[in-house]
């Protein structure tokens, strides 16, 4: 069994957020490989069982908000006895990388992402792969939290649907080869981000082109820390 795990925030209002980019290529694997298979509410999360390159794999989107998302891979990988190591992999937003852009590392700290440092805890290590899906840096005149619960700009949305792609094919890559072989065909140099000039905020208006939401039926649950 192979645990692919997306981290993001539950609730219909943060569909579509930067933060929720691992909601986002889960989907898209839902799609490509289980598009029939109902949700199932198992692990602190919605889950849905998917043959990926002949192998077995859980999908997981924990529904307990990113600062508390280790609970849920806990149970899961506890349940199936995974090894973090070599069977899990954690998809995620990330601020360092530009939109558009996807980096796999086997292992690693969390580079001051909440839901990464969770997982990291409750595993007692950082000795797993992650899958960053990069969400551009944070402007100056914007908070960091808004700026990841915001939406991806009008001019954003080509490169943020080409990366979820990327993405959902650098899963496959992982499940079928592993990581390695995975970091070796996706990724790619990156050069220096521009020198950031705006002064006004970007307009929130949520992009049509971007995927939101689960398959199966949203479920709200009780606020908590989301960013």
């Amino acid at each position: 069994m192979k645990l692919i795990v997306g981290l993001g925030n539950p609730e219909k209002r943060y569909e579509g957020t930067r933060h929720n980019a691992g909601f986002v290529v889960v989907d898209r694997l839902v799609r490509r490989h289980a598009p029939s298979e109902r949700v199932k509410a198992r692990f602190r999360g919605d889950t849905i069982e998917a043959p990926i390159a002949s192998a077995r794999c859980l999908l997981l989107k924990p529904m307990t908000y990113m600062n508390h998302s280790g609970p849920a891979v806990q149970e899961a990988a506890g349940f199936y006895k995974i090894d973090p190591a070599s069977d899990l992999l954690v998809i995620t937003d990330d601020l360092a990388l530009p939109v558009g852009a996807i980096r796999l590392r086997a292992r690693g700290g969390s580079g001051g992402h909440n839901g990464l440092s969770d997982i990291s805890r409750v595993l007692g290590g950082d000795d797993y792969p992650r899958l960053r899906v990069g969400i551009g840096a944070k402007p100056a005149f914007m908070d960091q939290a808004d700026y990841v619960l915001s939406r991806f700009s009008d001019l954003e949305r080509d490169a943020i649907d080409r990366a979820i792609e990327k993405a959902a094919d650098a899963t496959e890559t992982f499940v079928r080869e592993g990581v390695e072989a995975a970091m070796n065909r996706f990724n790619e140099r990156l050069s220096p981000p521009p020198t950031q000039t705006r002064t006004d905020p970007p307009k929130a208006d949520p992009p049509e082109g971007v995927d939101a939401g689960w398959l199966g039926e949203q479920r709200e649950t009780p606020r908590d820390t989301e960013s």
